[in-house]
């Protein structure tokens, strides 16, 4: 069950206005990102999602004072995350996609290093245990599963007690009870107050956790809002296996389109209950009993592909040109 949250004021802690970010010189350069305006409010959580190459993490890069925007402005807790560094870097947490802590340390020594250079502390056996990595505090960093490397990175992430928590794929590697225990640790800190603001390729994790997400394609955000508004606008699908004795005879359903398939009878509808129970009504009227039948909604998966299709027919992602990106991962002397 989901922890509830407190009351809390709208104040945009993350506010992203007309983002650009430029690699390389000349035509030869790649713009990745196009343009890009968001807003996240404190104590919600924001998903960041779009297909490889989309813009995601040199837009996440840029907000957590990482690189410097081409253009545009970005502010975090109302400040500049990148020419105010100093001021913004002791309230937020950052996990990245790779942690790049040196391998012959133990998850303990590297958060009694991290913890050094760190504002505000809380104890390294606490991150530890946050994560579910308490018992595994003096096993050596490169001795460490994928798994358990990732919830290193959150335990680091997480020393500083952030106001803006930064989780670039958080749940790369894990198992699925790992993934579940995350996501729960996730909503007692949004619970808690905590702004986070994700990226993720797992969809069911943006479709569990954020109150509101944007999908990126080609530099360019081409939808955002909550769940329900961004598959509002997709069909909902109903299933059934129809009796052989019937053969093509169908339903004559309002608004809905049918397919035969065989047997299979597939709906798509953006009135999934008034659909559904007119096509109940038929089969009770006709004594027919509907098979395998199965009633969903669209999915963030679904509307997730339609848009990134829609995206791409209408405005092809540039081809990256032979400047290379620098490595995404985190050095002990980025550490406030």
């Amino acid at each position: 069950m989901e922890t509830s949250r407190p009351s809390r004021p709208s104040e945009d802690v993350i506010e992203v206005t007309d983002l650009h970010r430029h690699y390389g010189g000349g035509t030869s350069g790649y713009h990745a990102v196009r343009g890009v305006d968001l807003t996240v409010r404190r104590g919600e959580l924001f998903a960041l999602l779009g297909t490889n190459g989309a813009g995601k993490t040199s837009t996440m890069e840029v907000i957590e004072g990482l690189a410097a925007p081409t253009g545009g402005t970005v502010r975090v807790l109302g400040r500049d995350p990148y020419k105010e560094r100093a001021a913004v870097r002791p309230r937020i947490g950052v996990m990245l996609q790779e942690g790049g802590f040196p391998g012959d340390l133990t998850a303990a020594e590297t958060g009694r290093v991290w913890a050094g250079m760190t504002s505000g502390a809380r104890p390294v056996t606490e991150a530890l245990e946050l994560v579910g990595l308490g018992h595994r505090a003096n096993v050596r960093v490169k001795q460490l599963s994928g798994g358990e490397k990732r919830r290193l990175d959150l335990a680091m992430a997480l020393l500083g007690r952030p106001e803006v928590l930064f989780l670039d794929e958080p749940s790369t590697g894990l198992d699925p009870e790992a993934r579940a225990a995350v996501w729960q640790l996730v909503r007692e800190l949004r619970a808690q107050g905590t702004t986070v603001l994700l990226t993720t390729h797992y969809l069911e994790e943006a479709e569990e956790l954020a109150d509101r997400l944007a999908i990126m394609h080609g530099g360019q955000v081409v939808t955002a809002g909550t769940v329900a508004e961004v598959i509002a606008d997709r069909p909902a699908r109903i299933s059934f296996r129809l009796p052989e004795f019937l053969g093509a005879s169908l339903p004559v359903l309002a608004g809905a389109e049918l397919t035969l398939d065989g047997g299979k009878v597939t709906v798509q509808t953006l009135a999934l209950q008034d659909t559904l129970t007119d096509l109940l009504g038929w089969a009770r009227h006709h004594g027919i009993a509907l098979g395998a039948l199965d009633a969903r909604s669209a999915s963030l998966e679904e509307a997730f592909l339609a848009i990134a299709s829609e995206a791409a027919h209408q405005n092809p992602p540039q081809a990256p040109s032979a400047t290379p990106r620098p490595a995404r991962r985190r050095l002990i002397g980025s550490a406030r």
